[in-house]
C-alpha cells in the first residue's frame, strides 16, 4: 500500500506538538499572571472617595485607634463604618469651616450617611467575621497592610483564596498577642517561632483541616 503522508509529516506533526505544548504553558503563565494583577484584583489601586480622609492623619500623625471609628471589629462580622455623628464629634469645633469637610456637614444636616467607596470587596459567597480573626490574634496591617501611612486607603492585599489559605494553613506564622492587634508598625519577627505556637494553643487555634475546610469561608 502506497504511503499516504510524506515522511516530512512526521516532522511537522512533532513540531506541531510541541508547539501546543509551548503555547498552552505560555497561555497558563499569563493566566496566572492576570489573574494576580492588579487589574483583576484591585490591589494598590486607589479609590476616589465622597470625602478626602487620610488615616495617614488621623491614625499615623493624631493616633486615633481604630475601634474609635470601626465600633464593631471585635465583636461583629463586619468591622463597622463610623457614622457622620463619629466625625463631628471632632470637627464640629476643629476644620468646622474647612470646605473638604462640607459633605460631613451636609451628612450631619440632612441625616443621610456618606456613601464611601468599599475598598476591600470580597465575593458574596466568601463569607468573612472580622471578630474572630482579631479574637484570634490577627492584626489589622496583616491583612490591610500599613493603613497608618496610607493618606488613601488601598487594598495591600489580592483578597483571592490562595492568600486566605496561606493563613489558614499556617495560622502561627501570622498571630501576634492581642495587645498588639492594633500595633500598625507590628512585624511578624517581633516574636520568636516558640512563643508564636504558645499563642496558638492559648488561643486554641483549630487544626489545619479544618481551618481549610469549604466550609469555613463559602456558606
Amino acid at each position: 500500500m502506497a504511503q499516504f503522508f510524506p515522511k516530512s509529516a512526521n516532522n511537522i506533526a512533532r513540531i506541531s506538538m510541541i508547539t501546543a505544548v509551548v503555547l498552552a504553558g505560555t497561555a497558563f503563565y499569563v493566566y496566572t499572571q492576570v489573574a494576580r494583577s492588579s487589574y483583576l484584583t484591585g490591589r494598590y489601586v486607589e479609590k476616589q472617595q465622597p470625602v478626602q480622609f487620610s488615616h495617614k492623619h488621623h491614625v499615623g500623625d493624631d493616633g486615633i485607634d481604630c475601634r474609635y471609628c470601626h465600633t464593631t471589629v471585635e465583636t461583629t462580622a463586619s468591622a463597622g463604618m463610623p457614622s457622620t455623628q463619629t466625625c463631628m464629634n471632632c470637627h464640629s469645633q476643629i476644620w468646622a469651616d474647612s470646605p473638604y469637610l462640607e459633605p460631613v456637614r451636609a451628612s450631619f444636616r440632612d441625616n443621610k450617611p456618606i456613601e464611601w467607596e468599599r475598598v476591600h470587596d470580597l465575593p458574596e459567597y466568601t463569607y468573612f467575621n472580622h471578630s474572630i480573626h482579631v479574637a484570634k490574634g490577627i492584626g489589622c496591617s496583616t491583612c490591610h497592610g500599613e493603613i497608618d501611612n496610607m493618606p488613601s486607603v488601598y487594598q495591600e492585599n489580592t483578597l483571592q483564596m490562595e492568600w486566605c489559605l496561606a493563613c489558614h494553613r499556617e495560622p502561627e506564622k501570622f498571630i501576634r498577642p492581642r495587645d498588639q492587634i492594633y500595633n500598625m508598625q507590628w512585624k511578624d519577627s517581633d516574636i520568636s517561632t516558640e512563643e508564636r505556637l504558645k499563642l496558638k494553643e492559648e488561643y486554641r487555634l483549630r487544626s489545619r483541616d479544618m481551618l481549610t475546610s469549604c466550609s469555613i469561608c463559602h456558606r
